[in-house]
């Protein structure tokens, strides 16, 4: 019942990703380019979007990475 709570939270998040970073993503050529949003541009935003969603929820934010970079920042603060 873990994993299958797990994989639904990640699921979640990821089409949160996907949708968010799509929406931005198309925001963003349109404000850049002034170009016009076709279909063709909407396939490819998708694309470019889909790897970073995955990176983003599969590497940054795993809560083991916390701490860690926690205590990182700490020892470098208190370098200064």
């Amino acid at each position: 019942m873990k994993k299958h709570k797990r994989l639904e939270v990640f699921l979640e998040f990821l089409i949160f990703g996907v949708v968010m970073g799509l929406a931005e993503d198309l925001l963003a050529v349109k404000l850049a380019t002034d170009a016009p949003i076709t279909w063709t541009v909407f396939w490819i935003v998708l694309a470019v979007t889909i790897p970073f969603a995955v990176i983003g929820e599969l590497i940054v934010d795993r809560k083991q990475w916390l701490p860690k970079f926690k205590k990182t920042v700490k020892k470098d603060i208190n370098k200064i």
